[in-house]
């Protein structure tokens, strides 16, 4: 066996072990969030057709994830986590945080030179990919996912009502499925709470009090195993419990923060603070096939709140999207 073939396994294998949600409850909260839509939302998003495209694309980031080239796995891998810890780690608050990704990114790097022994050590040896250094950017990916939607709506609405061409139109509507769709993973991710803390596979600070699990299979378990062994995932036993999608607050103060990124990073918060209650209750042998309907509760209502954040999000990046001005001027000028 080659060298190269042995990293192109160790890689295959690492991006499966690290992933949330397996397809079926990204997939699911996807169609979910379909489900919450109010019916003044674009009725083409809606059809059969574009649900059952919608719920494929949740997978989309994660087959990206399968690849051997390092260069997609540097630049995909740390859009799906983001290691709160790492925050206090370089003095900066859920308040503080700059919805800037870039910006952010200079913010830790500098904080590792002048404090390395806060952070985690990087094994060179495991870092092909060179993303060990990173605390994810999982809000970040959120908000610009909105921003790409919100923009689709834009000059969709252009198209719609300035005279496009049906095939422009048509084009616009697909676009607007296809950010649906990416997008959903990335929230979903979201609700996972193993995403949102640097002890994702099994409790890897030096100190562990509680005795919570070490077990680099709990990632995994968590994120399809215990499905797979307790009856799988229904959409139709999760459905009635989904509240509609409402729009989240768009307004803010000159010179204040994002306050779609305020409303996402108090999202992942939420979901952060429940972490240990993953541990809990797998310390209490709630997460097993044997005594599963507590635990089984506890994640449904997981896959719920990802998919009602990520409807209100899709609904609000609808109804909040101006006409795309630049589209609409060149569709004058064609008509000159």
């Amino acid at each position: 066996m080659s060298m190269r073939f042995v990293l192109i396994a160790v890689l295959l294998a690492s991006s499966v072990s690290c992933q949330a949600w397996d397809y079926p409850g990204h997939k699911t909260i996807n169609l979910l969030a379909v489900a919450s839509l109010p019916p003044d939302f674009p009725a083409f998003a809606r059809t059969g057709q574009a649900r059952e495209r919608i719920g494929f694309l949740a997978g989309e980031p994660d087959r990206w994830r399968n690849t051997s080239e390092l260069t997609l796995r540097h630049e995909n891998g740390p859009d799906h986590f983001f290691d709160m810890e790492w925050m206090r780690y370089a003095e900066i608050t859920p308040e503080t945080l700059t919805p800037f990704r870039y910006v952010f990114d200079e913010q830790m790097a500098r904080a590792r030179r002048e404090h390395p022994d806060r952070f985690p050590p990087i094994d060179p040896n495991k870092n092909h990919d060179q993303t060990h250094q990173q605390s994810g950017f999982l809000p970040w990916t959120i908000v610009e996912s909105y921003a790409r939607l919100r923009s689709a709506f834009s000059y969709l609405k252009a198209y719609e009502q300035f005279g496009g061409s049906p095939e422009e139109i048509r084009n616009a509507q697909e676009n607007v499925v296809y950010f649906m769709g990416v997008m959903g993973h990335y929230v979903g991710d979201g609700s996972q709470p193993l995403h949102l803390t640097e002890n994702f596979n099994g409790w890897a600070e030096v100190e562990n009090p509680h005795g919570y699990t070490t077990s680099k299979t709990f990632h995994a378990w968590i994120d399809g195993g215990f499905f797979q062994k307790t009856g799988g995932i229904s959409f139709n036993a999760l459905v009635g419990a989904v509240h509609p999608a409402t729009l989240l607050n768009t307004h803010s103060a000159a010179g204040t923060r994002d306050p779609i990124f305020t409303e996402t990073v108090a999202y992942l918060m939420r979901q952060y603070a429940k972490m240990a209650t993953v541990y809990e209750l797998d310390k209490a042998g709630k997460l097993s096939p044997q005594n599963p309907r507590e635990g089984r509760a506890f994640l449904d209502h997981q896959l719920i709140e990802g998919a009602e954040m990520l409807g209100s999000l899709w609904y609000t990046a609808y109804r909040d999207a101006p006409v795309d001005e630049y589209v609409k001027n060149s569709l004058a000028r064609r008509q000159e």
